[in-house]
């Protein structure tokens, strides 16, 4: 395995976590860093310990991930790619765990929130622990069949534990979206399908947001994600998170882009990156 701060992307959570997969997934043979918050893996990209970090921004199925909207603006980092993480769960248990001899299953509020289904069908007590990952080691470490967890596959790998039923999710669409995030940015071929991930604010008046995005329609550019929320505790004083396909030099986007910063208040470009190669595909199974 390639070593090296150069070859090493930060991620929040423990050593198997969903974002750990992801990390793996997105740059195979880098080294993964584990970081107990979204602040601590800023820092390692900032201060050089990582090369990369893969911060989760949106889950189909939980929304968007706050942490994200209020760390990132001022962390120093730009967006330089994204990547689409499919969650699926796993049951998993000590080795020579039954299924029946389950009595308590540990993993994420958000993960328990996604598994009512197995919950009710095997009678289990649900237990919130830190991170999936975390209940995937508290089991190891305890080492008894009536404590199971729901982790990825690779907590279970780490931790030397037993799958005991595979994707035990309700939902089998439930995917995690990441931004990739550097200390520069990055050039993309000039070919690429490209994103642009932009923050903005707007006066509390009548029609701002309307006039701020309007040229976003009037240029045929496509927004795939707005997101609000407010800043410095004023519910006077929202701050937006908009995501839109394109470059800033692309014609149609250039001329919103300068409208949207005509009539906004604050305006800035947080990344420009390469469209994960997972929205072509859900593009063709939608078609």
């Amino acid at each position: 395995m390639t070593t090296g701060a150069s070859h090493t992307i930060a991620f929040q959570g423990r050593p198997g976590a969903y974002s750990d997969l992801a990390c793996r997934k997105a740059y195979p043979g880098w080294m993964t860093l584990p970081c107990e918050t979204f602040a601590d893996a800023i820092a390692a990209v900032n201060d050089g310990r990582a090369a990369l970090g893969m911060l989760a921004c949106e889950n189909s199925l939980a929304g968007r991930v706050p942490d994200i909207h209020a760390l990132l603006p001022d962390s120093g980092l730009h967006i330089v790619g994204e990547h689409f993480q499919r969650v699926e769960h796993c049951l998993i248990g000590v080795p020579g765990a039954r299924i029946e001899q389950a009595k308590r299953v540990h993993t994420h509020t958000v993960a328990l929130g996604q598994i009512r289904g197995l919950v009710q069908e095997l009678g289990l007590t649900p237990v919130v622990e830190f991170d999936t990952a975390g209940a995937a080691e508290l089991v190891a470490q305890w080492g008894r069949p009536e404590e199971v967890a729901v982790a990825s596959e690779l907590a279970a790998e780490l931790n030397g534990l037993t799958i005991l039923r595979r994707n035990v999710e309700d939902a089998a669409h439930n995917t995690t979206r990441f931004y990739v995030t550097s200390r520069d940015p990055q050039a993309a071929p000039s070919a690429a399908a490209m994103m642009t991930t932009v923050l903005f604010g707007v006066r509390n008046v009548p029609g701002a947001l309307y006039k701020v995005l309007g040229g976003f329609a009037t240029n045929g550019v496509n927004m795939t994600r707005l997101e609000s929320y407010m800043t410095g505790g004023s519910f006077a004083a929202t701050q937006f998170l908009l995501d839109v396909e394109g470059k800033p030099d692309d014609p149609g986007l250039k001329r919103a882009l300068a409208e949207l910063e005509f009539f906004a208040e604050r305006f800035r470009i947080l990344g420009v990156y390469p469209q994960s190669p997972f929205r072509f595909e859900a593009r063709n199974v939608a078609a």
